[in-house]
């Protein structure tokens, strides 16, 4: 059995690897544990920035939950080598070659979805005893209608100019189109139109849809002697499903199982499909969930100082990538859990932007940010977005949550977020915390004198002082505390400062005698 690294979790960063293929170095990841699946790119994806977006990340854990994943950037896109001259499919074959290699994969299973479905297939036919099986997701033997006359390859090539001329714009139509199921998800479509600008550049696209319009190997198709699985959508509206049907009919050992919906995208929609690999690959399909251990432990601490901690170890301040994304997370912590509307955010993080139409992406690269460093965590309609308190624990929620008095004052280790003291949205939750805070060490300084811990009391005195100079309950108890451990002088020096300070009201204390 061939194993890889397990799936990252929390803020960690799957490294990227290099396979050396002829002319250029092709980036590729490999993750999980299992029979080994190769997954076989589209047109252009980038396997670094694809974990941003939380459906393909939990995508990818389910797979990995009982294989070894290897995925990989076809060159002239994502983190592999960019060049001007696109690769072939028969280009393609060699640079796939060279990944199993550098992955020291002597056979596997070929995932191939969209344009690589047809690679995978002239792979197995070219390399038979390099694979155990081919999974075509929303793919076929070819990738255009075949029979096409110079008159409707025209046609289509006008429509390759304007879909190039849109990617990675306001208006791409490539989200909405591929994955209809998430088209009213204002955060996805943002996000995806920066996901396209990091796989490729609109010259290398056009050059690629030029390529893939010739791709036909149904020729090949009688001499792939492993066994396929076809899983489509019965709408795709990229890949007909009566091309899938096609392909199967003319494959040797073959099985189509046509799923309900029209998302072309394989992470959106129904996922039961990954039942379907999971037997095709193991033989069984056991129940995936995620171990304890391996759901990251993620606790946001704002009171005293802002860090969040991933499994115990704190995020550097670098990892987030803008002082923005963290600013939105103190927002979030601060609302406690309840929905914060996208106008707010939006006059909090930009107030002197006038474009609406720019504020809307802008969020929603900050709040990609924000799940990436929470490990998902955020509940966001069009609307509003909130922290998902079932997923993130943060140290005001449990103060404000806690009964127990000592646990109180252990809790208040600081003021709410000290460096945005000046802020008016954080106010009324310092304010909040705060008062929490004295309220519980008032009662337990007051049973601590009670039953005749004179430290305690003073320590618990002091920690008020430090919070409010003005409070006069506090003060009074660090001179009885004082005197009750016979620390006269002390009691005395403590009076006095106690004097100075409420001085500045016009207040006077109690004169000083032992039996304050």
């Amino acid at each position: 059995m061939a194993t890889g690294p397990g799936t990252p979790t929390g803020n960690d960063a799957l490294p990227v690897r290099f396979a050396q293929a002829k002319g250029a170095r092709i980036a590729y990841q490999e993750f999980g544990d299992g029979p080994a699946v190769v997954s076989i790119p589209p047109t252009a994806q980038n396997v670094e920035a694809a974990w941003e977006w939380p459906d393909i990340r939990s995508m990818l854990d389910e797979l990995s939950s009982f294989c070894r994943w290897v995925h990989f950037d076809k060159r002239g896109t994502g983190a592999s080598d960019r060049r001007t001259q696109m690769p072939g499919i028969d280009e393609r074959v060699h640079d796939l070659e060279a990944v199993m290699d550098a992955a020291g994969l002597d056979r596997a299973f070929l995932y191939g979805c969209s344009e690589g479905g047809p690679m995978s297939l002239l792979f197995a036919a070219t390399y038979p005893d390099r694979v155990n099986g081919i999974i075509l997701h929303g793919s076929a033997a070819y990738t255009s209608p075949p029979g096409l006359d110079e008159e409707a390859m025209a046609e289509m090539r006008l429509r390759f100019d304007a879909y190039c001329a849109l990617y990675g714009t306001e208006e791409s139509p490539v989200a909405a189109g591929f994955a209809p199921s998430l088209a009213d998800n204002e955060e996805f479509l943002a996000w995806h139109r920066r996901y396209e600008r990091v796989t490729t550049d609109r010259a290398s696209l056009r050059e690629m849809l030029e390529i893939s319009a010739g791709i036909d190997v149904r020729d090949i198709l009688p001499s792939v002697g492993v066994p396929v699985l076809l899983l489509h959508c019965i709408d795709d509206p990229v890949i007909p499903i009566e091309w899938a049907r096609e392909t199967a009919s003319l494959l040797p050992d073959a099985t189509l199982i046509e799923i309900e919906g029209a998302d072309h995208f394989q992470y959106a929609g129904d996922r039961s499909w990954v039942d379907d690999v999971q037997r095709f690959v193991t033989g069984e399909v056991t129940e995936r969930t995620m171990s304890t251990e391996a759901t990251p432990s993620v606790v946001v601490r704002t009171l005293g100082r802002f860090a969040v901690e991933v499994d115990g170890v704190e995020v550097p301040t670098s990892a987030w990538g803008s002082r923005r994304a963290r600013q939105l997370c103190k927002y979030l912590v601060a609302a406690q859990g309840w929905p914060v509307t996208r106008d707010v955010l939006f006059d909090r993080l930009w107030p002197d932007e006038t474009n609406p139409r720019k504020l809307g992406p802008r969020l929603s690269v900050q709040l990609s940010a924000v799940r990436r460093i929470l490990g998902g965590g955020v509940i966001a309609d069009r609307d509003t977005i909130a922290l998902d308190l079932a997923e993130v624990h943060t140290d005001l929620a449990e103060l404000l949550d806690e009964d127990d008095d000592q646990r109180i004052t252990e809790l208040y280790v600081g003021e709410f977020l000290p460096e945005d003291a000046y802020e008016d949205w954080s106010a009324s939750v310092r304010d909040t915390a705060r008062r929490r805070f004295v309220d519980a060490a008032h009662r337990l300084g007051a049973a601590a004198m009670d039953g005749g811990d004179g430290h305690g009391a003073a320590v618990l005195a002091h920690r008020l002082i430090d919070v409010d100079e003005f409070d006069d309950a506090a003060h009074l108890l660090l001179v009885r505390a004082l005197l009750q451990q016979g620390h006269e002088g002390e009691a005395r020096r403590a009076h006095g400062r106690w004097s100075t300070v409420m001085a500045e009201l016009d207040i006077t204390p109690p004169p000083f005698s032992t039996d304050l």
